[in-house]
């Protein structure tokens, strides 16, 4: 059912990728997916200008392990020489490079980047043309179905990556408006998916193993891509693999599994981070671990007063 994704040199061997999520995916909760079975990689969004001006926030955002393999520096703007410029700077460090078109938050699109460029079709295709000429790596694209809502819009974006030679297009189902919210349209990610050779990836609304296999199976895609779904639940790759290639999903993880990889989280984030930033950032990790298990909501309030290691200890414990 799940093949494997060859992109020039690269071979993508488990095509289930997680999706980049600003303030979450980062380098530890990315270990911890792919010691779940997680098979593709995205850094955080990465602003191509604030790599120009070397800026020292994203050098942070750009550490990678040996496990979260392959891996993509996912890059944001809207000046072609500048994407170009930057991607050829980082290739060396990553397995590809991915062009964001689809972030909806509006700081973004008012800025003319993100989810914008679907409704700007010939700076497209100048981004696309300059990006692939310019780096050796595969260059890669993630957009929406559309921004203003023309339900070809994200078409004919696709159409013009595929013709400047990008080597795989991963389609978000739903439109900027929608930002997270309503259903995901998984018809307009099988119409991509149709009419375009290149490989596609197909996100949103992927919260199962189920969904995982029923996205295949209505689409055609040739990956998945988990984002919100795996938000406190690393195990859902493990059981989309379970199901995709045993088919059979493993029971869920135990209360102890989740507290003990809440608080490896949390020793990984400090690593990288230091022990302030870490501990504040785990308070939303941790409310998203402990969903759906018992006494939660006391828990998630007492996360809120959670300011050391041994404190979100206590409190896991």
């Amino acid at each position: 059912m799940l093949k494997p994704i060859t992109l020039n040199n690269l071979t993508i061997a488990f095509p289930v990728a997680l999706g980049p999520m600003a303030g979450v995916t980062d380098l530890p909760f990315r270990a911890l997916a792919a010691s779940q079975g997680c098979g593709l990689f995205y850094t955080e969004m990465i602003s191509a200008k604030a790599l120009y001006y070397r800026n020292p926030n994203t050098e942070v955002l750009m550490e990678t392990g040996e496990t979260d393999r392959p891996i993509g520096v996912q890059l944001f703007g809207s000046e072609p020489e500048i994407l170009a410029e930057e991607a050829l700077k980082l290739e060396d460090r990553f397995d590809f490079i991915d062009l964001n078109m689809g972030c909806p938050v509006p700081k973004i699109v008012k800025n003319g980047e993100g989810s914008y460029l679907l409704g700007c079709p010939e700076l497209a295709r100048d981004i696309f043309t300059r990006m692939v000429r310019t780096v050796h790596k595969p260059v890669t694209v993630k957009i929406r179905t559309s921004f203003s809502g023309d339900p070809d819009e994200g078409l004919r974006v696709a159409r013009i990556a595929e013709d400047c030679g990008v080597s795989m297009i991963a389609v978000h189902g739903r439109t900027r408006s929608q930002y997270y919210s309503g259903k995901a349209d998984w018809s307009a990610i099988r119409r991509i998916r149709e009419q375009v050779s290149v490989p596609v990836i197909g996100n949103g609304d992927i919260f199962s193993a189920a969904d995982a296999k029923r996205m295949l199976d209505e689409t055609g895609v040739d990956g998945v891509m988990a984002a919100r779904g795996a938000q406190g639940n690393p195990w859902l790759f493990r059981e989309i693999r379970g199901l995709l290639t045993e088919g059979a999903v493993p029971p869920r993880p135990t209360r102890e599994e989740i507290n003990e990889t809440i608080l490896r989280h949390a020793r990984m984030l400090i690593r990288l981070k230091g022990p302030h930033t870490a501990v504040l950032e785990m308070r939303k990790h941790a409310a998203w671990y402990l969903q759906g298990q018992p006494n939660a909501a006391a828990l998630r309030r007492a996360l809120n007063d959670v300011s050391t290691l041994e404190a979100l200890e206590e409190v896991i414990r």
